[in-house]
């Protein structure tokens, strides 16, 4: 590993054995290779620790910590990002998949396009044994040159997984770190976007792992999957109408926080409003995975293929 790796991705992980290794090998064979691995061990108590010490002893590129603790998903994050050296950061989950490509696909569009601030590829959810479930196609308008545009469109469309794309590291570290209410993960894209633009890589590269055990599906309750992120949620001062509460405060003062000119500010406070006062339409905020599956007989990409590097471009 070099002394300054330009990229640096954070891997934070609870009880993963299951599917770590397998991220991991999608990970360390990316066909760009000038990054590090941080991976943030939430006190397991399965067999991941082994795993990881297994794979350090392998990869000079990676950094394994085991906290004492379990200090939640949410602050397991945001120490990720506290510890990275690289210009560039991803965060990187312990059951998805990346093809080959991905990590060089995004970092090129970062250096090609100097005003985006985030490069992401197409995605697809894959279930616990790697076959396409749901195929993704990105709608969002996050590439426009318009701060209103891309925050409305956070707010109606249905969302991606921003959250997991290359961003350039000094832009994350200007905006709030993460929260740990409902949905917090989206106001927080919604504020990186309002620092600039995104852009989608037209390459299925990137596979969301849909399972029992992912933290969405064994945390179903608002409640349950806060206290999840983080346990001080589990008191009696964090009933689900706060968190909901958050969940719309987290938007406005996304807000007010970013550099925005006063007209751009307005208007993104009216579709905010808008959003608040009017009943959603169907399908918009969902999670990608909980759209119905598809048949994979109908599908012409292979997910084995695109991971070893054997196909990317989109059919």
């Amino acid at each position: 590993m070099t002394p300054h790796p330009r990229l640096s991705v954070g891997l934070p992980v609870y009880n993963g054995e299951e599917y770590l290794a397998e991220s991991l090998d999608a990970l360390l064979g990316q066909t760009y290779e000038d990054f590090e691995l941080i991976i943030s061990d939430n006190a397991s108590t399965d067999g991941t620790q082994d795993i990881c010490r297994l794979y350090e002893a392998k990869d000079s590129r990676i950094r394994y910590q085991r906290l004492p603790r379990n200090i939640g998903a949410t602050p397991n994050h945001n120490r990720l990002l506290d510890q990275a050296r690289g210009e560039l950061f991803k965060w990187a989950s312990h059951d998805d998949l990346y093809g080959r490509d991905l990590l060089r696909r995004c970092v090129e569009a970062l250096d090609e396009h100097p005003d985006v601030i985030l490069a992401h590829t197409d995605q697809a959810v894959i279930d616990g044994g790697g076959r396409v479930t749901v195929p993704y196609e990105y709608t969002l308008k996050t590439a426009s040159p318009h701060a209103p545009e891309r925050f409305r469109s956070l707010l109606f469309e249905p969302g991606g997984d921003d959250f997991y794309g290359v961003l350039r590291t000094d832009v994350l570290r200007r905006v709030k770190p993460m929260d740990s209410y409902h949905h917090a993960d989206r106001t927080y894209v919604a504020e990186i976007t309002l620092h600039g633009r995104f852009h989608q890589v037209p390459e299925l590269l990137y596979f969301r792992r849909d399972h029992p055990g992912r933290a969405e599906r064994a945390n179903p309750s608002k409640r349950s999957r806060c206290v999840n992120l983080d346990p001080r949620r589990a008191g009696p001062l964090h009933p689900t109408p706060r968190l909901l509460a958050e969940y719309l405060w987290g938007f406005a003062s996304a807000v007010r926080r970013a550099p925005l000119s006063p007209a751009d500010r307005r208007a993104c406070y009216r579709h905010l409003a808008a959003w608040t006062t009017s009943r959603v339409r169907p399908g918009a905020g969902e999670r990608v995975e909980d759209r119905a599956p598809v048949d994979p007989a109908q599908l012409t990409v292979s997910v084995d293929d695109i991971v070893a590097g054997r196909e990317g471009r989109r059919t």
